[in-house]
């Protein structure tokens, strides 16, 4: 993605399902747990260099004696300074402990980072502060064990004043008003209830320490998450764990944010991405499962585990950027698709073209473009094979035409490279975009200057600005008669909600087009009527999406057009086109996860359509927060 965007966070959960010295005789190490934890955040490292949290839970530890074991940091290259610390810790147990660092009671007892529940967060901090106190996992502490809570997330709450608002009416005083702590303190609310009608159920016949172990026993998680998560808004993927060992992943009831998971005799593991788990445990694809929507896997404190729905599922909405960009490209599946992405453009860019490829050069936007890059020239093989066959069926060329014919391939390069990573210390606007401008380089003297026309594909362009201050200007100096600049996304219009940094309308370069064609079409009066809309809807929990009325009186090529206009960098000889993945055939290459409503507007909760009627209130009033 040539605009880079902060987006969805990762998880990460590892259950030993059977006692730790059973590893120790196994792999010849305690750190059979850890080891396996740092793989499977190293390989969803993609999905957080803001800040990285670890959290560990030993079972059956002593009254007296520390069991949970918590490290955070937002330092540089955050995995490796967590999992040092920890690797520390078996190294000097090892040193001090002799044969005793094979005894597994003996390193619980003596060490942190040694139990057998384990969760991992890696943070994409898209607002606010990125403080080591922003970072998951949280603690909820309590001389209760029953009553500890440990939890991380990948979500965003579109309705965070309201469930402050409940928190407050069930007595509690908040200490934040962030959709982290809400979260959190819901689910910690009604987990005290439930100890505490365990509790009140066996007083006077038990004594308090039997009735410990019995809650324990008889705590219903699933019953927990339906009374806490019945008024969320948002897309999440929530983990927790309780103090005695118990654990579990929430997934949203439209499945925005993705969460699977593996289990075999020995654990239980859970993570945002596939890959990570295939990697980590060397299992196959078929035997990852993927956590349905409104459901929870609830893994209890003897290991065992199982889905249960917590919450009524909804239309599958999964995000679709997930599948362009965001997760890694080495799931088959996602490969697959961002491949068929590419495919899927071959009408438009050889209508671009003007179906002249022998004068056409092709390229990508490294790096994550490239498989979408490998299905536009698969496409483009296919379209000669039909070609080529048409030709020799009809024509019956000579050998001679017949050879040029069948040696034909279209010409690729690589012309855009990013050079180095230059920061922007420079203040001052003016020399700000000059650096930014040479964050890119490109490929010379490989044109056939003023004959060839460029085509180079994208991910997804959001913004504009890397194109217009950067990429357009350096593909320009090669002097070609045509430059096309391709997306394999459809045109972004509209904020998301639910975990990536797209938040204010102003940023997205389409909405600067519909702005540009309103004025030029004498519409400008809309945004009032809209705004006039929105304001009149302000506390309507059913609102629709009003911002939608800007777009409708354009056609998708005219918005195209228009964003071609805005991103042409000033001075720029060759000609210029900006061309778009539809939205219909982002559902034909990833029918799976249709959720785009940053695409369409329309959102899957009704908290997404409040947001974004905020977000254009906002830019009307000129306000730079965030609509959530």
């Amino acid at each position: 993605m040539s605009d880079p965007i902060k987006h969805e966070c990762g998880v990460a959960v590892l259950r030993l399902r059977k006692p730790l010295q059973y590893y120790i005789d196994k792999y010849g190490s305690p750190a059979f747990a850890a080891k396996k934890m740092y793989l499977l955040m190293q390989k969803q490292h993609n999905r957080g260099q803001d800040g990285v949290g670890v959290a560990n839970i030993k079972l059956d530890m002593p009254p007296g004696t520390r069991y949970i074991s918590r490290y955070r940091t937002t330092n540089q290259q955050p995995i490796e300074d967590i999992f040092g610390k920890i690797s520390r810790k078996y190294n000097k147990a090892k040193k001090e402990g002799g044969d005793s660092f094979y005894d597994a009671q003996w390193m619980k007892d003596n060490y942190a980072f040694t139990g057998e529940v384990w969760l991992g967060h890696l943070r994409y901090g898209t607002h606010g502060k990125n403080g080591i106190e922003s970072c998951h996992p949280f603690l909820r502490q309590n001389n209760w064990r029953s009553r500890n809570l440990v939890m991380a997330g990948n979500f965003n709450m579109t309705n965070v004043d309201e469930l402050f608002d409940k928190l407050v009416s069930l007595g509690q005083h908040p200490k934040e008003m962030v959709d982290t702590v809400t979260v959190m303190e819901k689910i910690g609310h009604f987990l005290d209830e439930a100890n505490q009608a365990v509790f009140n159920k066996y007083r006077g016949t038990k004594t308090n320490i039997e009735i410990t172990d019995i809650i324990e026993q008889e705590l219903d998680l699933q019953r927990i998450l339906e009374k806490s998560c019945r008024d969320f808004d948002g897309g999440y993927t929530m983990t927790g764990m309780l103090g005695y060992g118990a654990a579990f992943v929430a997934r949203d009831p439209n499945g925005i944010r993705p969460a699977y998971y593996y289990a075999d005799d020995d654990v239980v593991v859970v993570a945002s991405e596939k890959p990570a788990i295939k990697t980590t445990f060397e299992c196959n694809y078929n035997e990852i499962r993927e956590i349905p929507p409104g459901h929870a896997l609830i893994i209890e404190k003897d290991g065992s585990y199982r889905e249960v729905k917590f919450i009524e599922p909804r239309v599958k909405k999964s995000c679709s950027f997930e599948r362009i960009y965001f997760s890694r490209g080495t799931d088959p599946d996602i490969y697959n698709e961002r491949r068929k992405l590419g495919e899927l453009l071959i009408p438009s860019v050889l209508k671009s073209v003007n179906f002249d490829l022998k004068n056409a050069v092709f390229s990508y936007i490294p790096n994550t473009a490239e498989t979408s890059f490998l299905g536009l020239l698969r496409g483009i093989d296919n379209y000669l094979i039909a070609q080529r066959k048409d030709i020799i069926l009809d024509q019956k060329p000579s050998a001679d035409s017949l050879e040029e014919l069948l040696s034909f391939r279209p010409r690729v390069e690589k012309l855009v490279l990013k050079d180095a990573k230059l920061r922007t210390f420079i203040t001052d606007d003016a020399h700000r975009d000059d650096l930014v401008a040479h964050v890119y380089d490109t490929t010379y003297e490989v044109i056939n200057k003023r004959k060839d026309t460029l085509v180079v594909i994208d991910d997804s362009i959001v913004r504009g600005t890397t194109l217009e201050k950067s990429i357009l200007t350096l593909l320009d100096r090669l002097e070609p008669k045509k430059v096309v600049i391709v997306s394999s996304a459809p045109q972004i219009r509209f904020p998301d909600c639910y975990g990536i940094d797209m938040s204010k309308m102003k940023d997205f370069v389409a909405f600067r087009a519909v702005l540009a064609l309103l004025q030029k079409h004498d519409k400008e009066y809309l945004l009032d009527e809209v705004y006039e809309k929105c304001l009149a809807s302000t506390g309507d929990k059913n609102q629709p999406n009003f911002v939608k009325e800007l777009y409708a009186p354009f056609t998708y090529d005219e918005v195209s057009a228009m964003i071609t206009n805005i991103v042409r960098p000033k001075g720029m000889k060759a000609e210029l086109e900006v061309v778009y993945q539809t939205v219909e055939n982002l559902h034909k290459a990833c029918p799976n996860h249709i959720g785009d409503w940053y695409f369409t507007g329309d959102y899957p909760t009704p908290g997404g359509n409040r947001v974004v009627n905020k977000a254009f209130m906002n830019f009307m009033k000129g306000s730079e927060v965030r609509a959530y």
